[in-house]
């Protein structure tokens, strides 16, 4: 967008980067730099790190905001947070924001627990489920809806809206959103496998599976026959189990999912022999809820899991379709 502006004489003044940076290359968690974009000089400033939010000074001489970010979809990637720093920005600097609208790959469907507030972090900032079913457009206008911004501020926000769009148009990404995103198959199995970055089993950074693979060195070959090593690749500095040989499962070939699946995580916890490493702390803030880890650690099957979540979803489809844009 940056690069069809400035070559249509559109005065840009400067470039905020989200997680993963400007040209989205950053590694997952990686802290961005403020710098300068080598392709057209523009001034970069960090959005991922200390500075989440747009300052005022940052904003100064600034007459419109333009919000073009690929989302996939799922409440812990991080580009639905700094949408909503961007919009209380400009609500606070009176600026208005144009969102260009872009398609969710895993639009198709709702599903996992929603967000509980104690649990509220830049991984999870909303009380939508896992896998909310918005497009970029409809969930800025649900931000504002439900007036989440700080003090109930609202941002004026106009959302360019896609032609010939539906929830269940099949999108397949022509750039990765990120690094670790290679291909549809990781974009749509990634609201099932990022609960593994919150244990200590790999989801396949390290690797050209990313997301599409899991396992680690303590799992049982006996079960998992699938066998991989992580090295440092572009997106993956420090991987989980850096050059150490992990047992786990490949499911690069696993048909399309509709929903989330734990199946898997359940396996590798009950597999593991069900100990108390299993888990760590970023585990609830995916989650967006302590429930889950004690479910799973209670016995639950899948299918009990799910059916918990099930009423609340039936609420937030509620409140959801009073911001879609297009059809279900």
């Amino acid at each position: 967008l940056v690069d069809f502006l400035t070559d249509n004489d559109i005065d840009v003044q400067k470039v905020f980067a989200p997680e993963h940076g400007f040209r989205g290359t950053a590694d997952a968690g990686e802290k961005v730099k403020d710098g300068v974009d080598t392709k057209t000089g523009l001034p970069i400033i960090s959005l991922y790190g200390n500075n989440k939010k747009p300052t005022k000074q940052q904003l100064e001489g600034i007459d419109v905001m333009v919000f073009d970010i690929q989302d996939v979809g799922a409440r812990f990637y991080t580009y639905i947070s700094t949408l909503h720093y961007v919009m209380e920005a400009c609500a606070e600097n009176n600026i208005p924001l144009v969102v260009l609208d872009r398609p969710n790959p895993n639009g198709h469907y709702i599903d996992g627990p929603i967000l509980e507030p104690e649990h509220r972090s830049f991984v999870g900032m909303h009380p939508v489920p896992v896998v909310h079913g918005m497009t970029i457009g409809e969930y800025a206008q649900m931000i504002n809806g439900e007036k989440w911004l700080e003090n109930g501020i609202q941002c004026a926000v106009s959302v360019i809206k896609m032609e010939g769009y539906s929830h269940s148009t099949r999108y397949s990404l022509p750039i990765n959103p990120s690094p670790n995103l290679p291909n549809d198959t990781a974009i749509n199995l990634y609201p099932s496998l990022c609960f593994f970055e919150g244990t200590f089993v790999s989801a396949g950074r390290g690797t050209d599976k990313q997301f599409q693979i899991f396992g680690a060195p303590s799992l049982p070959a006996t079960f998992y026959e699938y066998q991989f090593t992580p090295e440092a690749n572009e997106g993956a500095a420090f991987p989980k189990f850096k050059g150490e040989r992990c047992n786990g499962k490949d499911l690069s070939n696993y048909p399309r999912l509709d929903n989330i699946n734990l199946e898997w995580l359940i396996e590798a916890y009950v597999a593991n022999g069900k100990k108390n490493n299993f888990f760590n702390d970023f585990f609830t803030k995916l989650a967006g809820t302590e429930k889950l880890q004690e479910q799973i650690e209670q016995g639950f099957t899948f299918r009990e899991i799910r059916k918990t979540w099930l009423k609340d979803l039936e609420t937030y489809n509620k409140m959801r379709k009073a911001y879609v844009l297009y059809d279900l």
